[in-house]
């Protein structure tokens, strides 16, 4: 916790949650609401051929590389800089399903699923415990 103002209103600023899949493969979510260096988001999947990985868009692909270091510039500010054209292709997206060309994706199912995995979190989160979200 780093910040007493959070806690007050019942809420979390840092949190990490690990899932189990059916499969037996272990994924880990970490999420804070603060990043010294700017807007941060990134996702990494590690496997026995390798890592994928996004990174943070930089505000300039500026690198500078010396002896005493390497420098790069801070991720773009905000997410509505950064995610401009993931918001153009959903909102093309939605379109087409309006038109009927295309079938909605994710689908509600897909977000039913996501918050039953939120609920489960904030049970752990009150009882310490691992919670079961097979059934």
């Amino acid at each position: 916790m780093t910040d007493p103002a959070i806690k007050a209103e019942g809420d979390i600023d840092t949190a990490c949650v690990t899932l189990q899949c059916a499969s037996g493969r272990i994924a880990v979510i970490t999420n804070s609401r603060r990043a010294s260096f700017g807007y941060d988001q990134r996702v990494e999947a590690h496997g026995a051929l390798g890592t994928l990985r996004t990174e943070n868009v930089p505000t300039s692909m500026l690198v500078q590389e010396r002896e005493d270091g390497v420098r790069r510039e801070k991720p773009q500010f905000f997410f509505l800089e950064r995610y401009a054209q993931s918001y153009q292709a959903e909102w093309a997206h939605f379109v087409r399903v309006l038109n009927g060309e295309e079938k909605p994706s994710p689908s509600g199912e897909d977000g039913r699923r996501a918050l039953l995995l939120a609920e489960a979190a904030y049970r752990s989160l009150a009882s310490g415990r691992r919670v079961d979200v097979s059934r």
